[in-house]
């Protein structure tokens, strides 16, 4: 059977969601999305060939089963929700949520309603993060620190630590569950300026430092510096190049998930991990607005 699916929010994410739907990866789990309009605050001609429909048609259409919420991050939690209400499927571009008892609360609907709900994390499938765990297997960590620059954040998406969740991501998924010990924010409003430092603990009690830097002028990059008993790693492994796009391998994720395809042992190890990083991300919150205040 073929799976309706619609598309809300037409920025870079959602644009890239409609290309992929039109062109699946051919065999591939993929291939069971058929698009069925997008949804847009805004009025807009066909994109890519494919209708703006409302978002009461997207919920209520039977022939629609399955949501890409690729909106503002202030809006995905309240979107979420309506489509897992109507009895859709949903994927959702990260973060779900901006705190971590409103995806707990959403992570629970979907399972009371027997629905998929996805969040997507494309930078786990980056060919350097690839790489890189490769690179540390069976080492011993000593210490560690991953500094993101970027340009400056446009609003509506939410605190530092939700906004930049794929870094937070990366550590957990490399060294496992985390503690927060300290987190602080400098923000310069006027200059469109702000960085975020957390001090985390791995469960063998190794120091993690995770900075985000946002700035005009700051260009798009991570830096890291771990070390480990042996070695020091401070730059990132290029990785192998792949022919199939990041987002695609998201989507055919989506659907294997669909399909009853993703054991419930790993279904349960994402869940487990993606609700871990949101609760991360609410300490640095609170610790962060508790040192700036």
């Amino acid at each position: 059977m073929m799976l309706g699916s619609v598309v809300v929010g037409i920025g870079i994410a959602g644009s890239v969601r409609i290309r992929d739907l039109l062109a699946p990866l051919p065999s591939s789990a993929a291939e069971k999305f058929s698009i069925k309009g997008f949804v847009s605050r805004r009025t807009l001609e066909d994109q890519q060939g494919v209708k703006q429909i409302s978002m009461t048609e997207a919920l209520n259409r039977d022939d629609i089963h399955a949501a890409f919420i690729c909106t503002e991050n202030t809006n995905h939690e309240e979107h979420i929700r309506q489509f897992l209400e109507a009895g859709k499927h949903v994927c959702v571009e990260y973060p779900m949520t901006l705190s971590y008892t409103s995806a707990v609360d959403l992570w629970n609907l979907a399972q009371q309603k027997g629905l998929v709900l996805h969040e997507e994390h494309i930078e786990l499938f980056t060919p350097d993060f690839k790489q890189l765990k490769k690179d540390i297997a069976g080492k011993t960590l000593e210490e560690g620190t991953l500094h993101f620059t970027g340009g400056p954040l446009k609003p509506n998406f939410g605190f530092p630590s939700f906004s930049g969740i794929a870094r937070l991501t990366w550590l957990v998924d490399l060294f496992g569950e985390l503690t927060v010990t300290a987190a602080s924010l400098v923000e310069e409003k006027e200059n469109k300026y702000m960085k975020m430092t957390a001090h985390l603990l791995t469960r063998q009690q190794k120091p993690l430092t995770w900075i985000e830097e946002r700035g005009p002028g700051l260009g798009r990059a991570k830096h890291i510096h771990l070390r480990f008993q042996d070695t020091n790693i401070t730059e990132l492994p290029a990785g192998q190049r792949e022919p199939v796009g990041l987002f695609m391998q998201d989507l055919v994720l989506f659907g294997r998930k669909l399909q009853g395809e993703v054991s419930a042992a790993e279904l349960q190890e994402e869940r487990s991990r993606i609700l871990h990083c949101l609760q991360l991300a609410d300490r640095i919150q609170q610790l962060s607005e508790h040192t700036q205040a």
